[in-house]
């Protein structure tokens, strides 16, 4: 589970994104689609087109964090697909990173694990 500090903002971008920025190439997503500051240590969600992929830029006073993780089966539950951002809650980010329907909070089926062939 993420620990998000308390007045720490989640903003998820509602427009899926190249997932081959990096580090700078999201930071840059974050000042121009998202018009925030991408050093003022709020976390910052983006979605591949697949939605089966995130990634999550952090600032934490010493440097760029960039957390990623891509499910083996299943989507994750994002918004419709419009310009700019939506602010989740701390408890919205943690379902929505265990690809449970933050929406309404249904837990989807445990995936298979994957077999040596």
């Amino acid at each position: 589970m993420i620990q998000v500090a308390p007045g720490t903002k989640v903003y998820l971008a509602c427009r899926p994104v190249s997932l081959r920025y990096g580090f700078d190439g999201l930071a840059a997503q974050v000042a121009q689609v998202l018009k925030a500051d991408p050093y003022c240590g709020h976390l910052f969600l983006f979605r591949g087109k697949r939605a089966d992929y995130l990634k999550i830029l952090y600032y934490d006073g010493t440097g760029l964090c960039l957390f990623a993780k891509r499910l083996e089966s299943g989507r994750f539950v994002w918004p419709p697909i419009t310009d700019g951002a939506m602010v989740l809650t701390p408890a919205q980010l943690a379902l929505l990173a265990e690809a449970i329907d933050w929406r309404r909070t249904v837990a989807a089926q445990v995936p298979r694990r994957p077999v040596a062939v």
